[in-house]
């Protein structure tokens, strides 16, 4: 193995030592669908069909991953999907 095909594999292994966290969505009886799908465009950044294939998702499954990331970025937007009166965490 030559010394730039041991530096690649060192930076892939560290890469992968960064923990990314989840923020999981639960499904409830009380949102519309577009207040959901509304929601997840504005606190997450979703396109309007990622919103709303999400939604589908929660609604069919009982939850779904909806924002991926470290876990300083998705603390406030859990937050801001839990006022918002959605039941979600981060995992």
């Amino acid at each position: 193995m030559s010394g730039k095909e041991k530096v690649s594999e060192e930076l892939l292994l560290e890469k992968e030592v960064v923990k990314q966290n989840e923020i999981v969505l639960f499904n409830d009886d009380v949102n519309t669908f577009d207040h959901v799908i509304e929601t997840l465009i504005d606190v997450c950044e979703h396109t309007p069909e990622q919103a709303e294939q999400c939604s589908l998702i929660v609604h069919y499954n009982g939850k779904c991953t909806v924002k991926t990331g470290e876990y300083n970025d998705l603390e406030p937007r859990c937050s801001r999907l839990l006022l918002a009166g959605l039941n979600a965490e981060i995992v």
